[in-house]
Parts: C-alpha cells; sequence; structure tokens
C-alpha cells in the first residue's frame, strides 16, 4: 500500500521551535508504518514555525518577506530534524520542495511524479512541503492539505492520512459544543459536510477542518480513502491502516479517474467557461460523448487551444472541465453551428470535438 501522510505544523513545532519529542514519536509510527511493506510519503509543514524561533521574531509574521525569510531559515532545520529522528531506524529522506506549477505544467506533473516513485523505489521517504521561500501565492492560498491532496493524486496512493491536533470531523464545533459528535465516517462529501467544516473556529477552522475537508474531496475522487486522525496520540497511524475505525475516514469514490484526467480536474487552471446547453449537458454526463460546438451556447474569458476551460449548464453550474481544442476567439465563430460548417466558418478545421472525451472531466458539485 501506498500512503500520503500529512503532518500539521502545530504537530511539529510551537512558540519555542520544533517540538522534537513529537517529531520522534511521528517518525516512530511512520518507521513503523514502513515496516508494514507499505510505500511512505509525508507532507510535512512547520518550516516557517522553525524559522521564527531561528530569526528571533517574537511571533509569525504576517508579512510576506518575513514568512519566506522564516522558510528559509526554518526548512533546513526541519529537514535535519527528520533526517536525525529517521536515522534511528536506518531510513533514509529526501527533501522535496513543490510549488502549483509542478501540477499545472504536464511536463513538471509527470517529472515530479517519476521522482517520487523512483524514491520510493530505492526505500527513501520523501520530506515534501510547498516551496514557501519562492511562492507568494502558496504562503497566502496555498496549505499542505491541499498539497498533500494533490501529492497523493499524482502518486496513485492508495491512502491519505492526515494527522492533526483533532480527533477528527465533528458535528460541530467541540471546542464550543460540549454536545459536537465525532463523525466516524463520510461516504460522500457534501455541501452539508463542507458546511460543517466551514462553520468551525479557531485551530479547528478555515484553513483547519474546513481546508481538511477539501483536501478529501478531491483524493477521494482519485479513488484514494482519507482518514483525518489526532496525530498526537502513538500508535493510531498504524491502526488505521490495519483497518480500525479511528478519527472520520472518507470513503473513495467508486469512480476513479486516471492520472491524466486527475490532472486535468485538479492540476489544471481554467482560463475560461464555455456554457452548454441541455442536449450537450446530457452527452457529457449521461453518455459519455465529447462536447461539439453545436451544443455551445456562450463562450466567457479569453483562452487558447490546449487551455482548460469549464463547462456550465444554462443554470451556471459547472458540470465539466476539459482541454479545448480551440480558442476562444474561434469558438465565438462556430458555437451553435455543426461540425460540417466549422471549416465554412473558420476557413480550417482542427477537429470535429471542441473538448474531445479523452480530455473531458465531470465534476461533482
Amino acid at each position: 500500500m501506498r500512503v500520503v501522510v500529512k503532518i500539521g505544523s502545530n504537530l511539529v513545532a510551537s512558540e519555542d521551535g520544533l517540538d522534537l519529542r513529537s517529531i520522534n514519536r511521528l517518525t516512530a509510527d511512520i518507521a513503523e508504518v514502513k515496516g508494514m511493506e507499505h510505500q511512505v510519503l509525508v507532507v510535512s509543514s512547520g518550516a516557517i514555525a522553525a524559522g521564527v524561533k531561528k530569526l528571533g521574531l517574537k511571533k509569525r509574521p504576517a508579512d510576506i518577506k518575513q514568512k519566506q525569510a522564516a522558510a528559509a531559515v526554518g526548512q533546513s532545520s526541519l529537514m535535519w530534524a527528520y533526517e536525525k529522528s529517521f536515522s534511528r531506524f536506518g531510513i533514509k529522506v529526501a527533501q522535496v520542495l513543490l510549488t502549483r506549477d509542478a501540477f499545472t505544467d504536464r511536463q513538471r506533473y509527470i517529472n515530479a511524479r517519476n521522482t517520487l516513485l523512483t524514491l520510493l523505489d530505492y526505500g527513501v521517504i520523501p520530506i515534501i512541503n510547498e516551496n514557501d521561500t519562492v511562492a507568494v501565492d502558496e504562503i497566502r492560498f496555498g496549505d499542505n492539505d491541499q498539497l498533500a491532496s494533490m501529492v497523493a493524486a499524482l502518486t496513485g496512493a492508495d491512502r491519505l492520512v492526515i494527522l492533526s491536533d483533532v480527533e477528527g470531523l465533528y458535528t460541530s464545533d467541540p471546542l464550543r459544543d460540549r454536545k459536537a459528535e465525532l463523525i466516524s465516517e463520510v461516504r460522500e462529501v457534501t455541501d452539508e459536510i463542507i458546511g460543517l467544516a466551514r462553520a468551525s473556529t479557531g485551530a479547528y477552522g478555515t484553513g483547519g477542518m474546513y481546508s481538511k475537508v477539501l483536501a478529501a474531496r478531491r483524493a477521494v475522487r482519485h479513488g484514494i480513502g482519507v482518514h483525518i486522525i489526532s496525530g498526537r496520540r502513538r500508535g493510531l497511524l498504524q491502526r488505521v491502516l490495519k483497518g480500525e475505525r479511528i478519527g472520520t475516514v472518507f470513503l473513495p469514490s467508486g469512480k476513479k479517474i486516471t492520472s491524466r484526467k486527475g490532472w486535468i480536474a485538479f492540476g489544471t487552471r481554467a482560463k475560461g467557461i464555455i456554457k452548454i446547453d441541455r442536449g450537450a449537458e446530457e452527452a457529457i454526463l449521461r453518455r459519455g460523448k465529447s462536447l461539439l460546438p453545436s451544443g455551445i451556447v456562450a463562450v466567457k474569458g479569453t483562452f487558447s487551444s490546449g487551455d482548460a476551460v469549464y463547462c456550465v449548464n444554462t443554470e451556471g453550474r459547472r458540470v465539466a472541465k476539459g482541454l479545448t481544442n480551440y480558442s476562444s476567439e474561434e469558438l465565438l465563430r462556430i458555437k451553435g453551428l455543426r461540425t460540417s460548417e466549422i471549416i465554412n466558418a473558420l476557413g480550417y478545421k482542427y477537429s470535429d470535438e471542441v473538448i474531445h472525451r479523452d480530455n473531458l472531466v465531470i465534476l461533482e458539485e
């Protein structure tokens, strides 16, 4: 089994810098999992928190430049702590820093996948983090829950285990409501489930449980089971992978998508919107067909051939995402036309399909 373990900064760092005792406990659990013949990748936060201590700052900075500086000096300490701790078990580790373009660019996506899988073949545990030193967007908007779900999809993982400072997803915020109950199983990440996570506050709220639920929604689309469990209790990781019900488990979707379609759905950034009629929506959703120009009602945004676009229905709901064979300018000239009329309208034709079904992913929103 291939497992991605996400470790939050609250588990490895505090106001006093890195928590080496906690790191030693976590690596002991991971080493035991590896000894169970599982391949393990670790996505770990904590570089900025570690850097705050080394720079002598009194608190985590809000300024982007200071965050980048803290990440730069803290990442080496974080990696040294992991390397030293894993060495107790004879396990080698490798530092892998990623930015979003490793997922948005197809060639970089493949290269990143090949590197990580090769490290696993050598028995090395990759320690993965966002490259906060140079990636402003990742610091401001990204988080390692999302990165972990993308790494799980990238590497074809079987499980994603998110280690948190809470036991899992609750019916309400357990910090405020004594009657809050742990949700042990989620079969589908519905709007109600997302609402439960969004309504929470503090460490459990936005950037906390909300982010974890969104990461789970992404991972289960790839057929990956997701567990959110406490990272403060020894031995839970092993027990979960042995099948015990601990924390909250998100069951994988029955409709597993390929690595390429996963990249289209979650790696690419949509450059525009194509509004489709009911006939085209039915053909895409029910019959697995490609998108033809005859089904296009409107085009929004400016994009080129090969760019990712969303397909929305007449109510504006996103139903699919895909790579278009035609630019926005070309689509404005051929929308609503039959395929036999494309050449007359443009003077040439790349394809009968605006988006071929092999490059089209149905969205469950």
